[in-house]
């Protein structure tokens, strides 16, 4: 739902805080992480409402305006609630928690992949790495430059993927990569020689990697 509304973040905030059936209000994208916002920075927010509630709130469930961008969910949906969207969750602050601290829990889980879950992700972004990995030499090989740096574009995903959840950690969105690695380092990477390398490989599908990068 796109519309030219005036309200404001805060406006909603009080809006929602007052509304017994709202149980958490959760604030991600780039306001949750800090020095990332800009001028052109909307709001996004998370509304939690009680299972089974009533509320007139829930209409607004795909607001977007300039200012606000809004996601209306019960409290079941929002635990459920990851893939694309785990990172962003992750990250997240609670505005809201009407449930004990249920809302909370659930983003801090969010950041932390379990044991299977990692040992099942890890090995798939292994071989789809090691395949794109080896088509960008090929390709580099052959004389196409263009097939080579898009498939070693494509490999440092899978790579991304792949370290973050040997970590057991969600991989965070491309906007956001700096930010997580200068606050929460790979352990046993050089953050700095890691994203130089990872500039080079997508920028010219460089094929020796840097000395410095771990």
């Amino acid at each position: 739902m796109s519309a030219p509304h005036p309200m404001s973040y805060e406006a909603f905030v009080a809006r929602a805080t007052d509304d017994p059936d709202v149980v958490g209000l959760v604030l991600k994208g780039s306001h949750a992480h800090e020095g990332m916002a800009t001028r052109y920075s909307d709001h996004d927010l998370y509304v939690v409402i009680a299972d089974g509630a009533a509320t007139g709130l829930a209409a607004l469930d795909g607001f977007r305006s300039a200012r606000l961008d809004l996601v209306v969910v019960t409290a079941a949906e929002f635990d459920r609630l990851g893939d694309w969207e785990r990172y962003a969750i992750a990250r997240a602050r609670v505005l809201l928690d009407r449930l004990g601290g249920r809302i909370t829990r659930t983003v801090a889980a969010k950041g932390r992949l379990g044991v299977a879950e990692a040992s099942r992700v890890a090995p798939a972004r292994l071989d789809a790495y090691a395949n794109a990995h080896y088509r960008s030499l090929k390709n580099a090989r052959d004389g196409n430059p263009l097939a080579a740096r898009l498939d070693a574009a494509d490999s440092v995903g899978f790579l991304l993927d792949l370290l973050f959840a040997l970590d057991r950690r969600p991989r965070p969105y491309n906007k956001y990569l700096a930010w997580e690695l200068d606050r929460f380092p790979l352990p046993g990477w050089d953050t700095r020689g890691l994203q130089a390398t990872l500039g080079r490989i997508t920028g010219a599908a460089h094929v020796r990697p840097s000395e410095d990068s771990h």
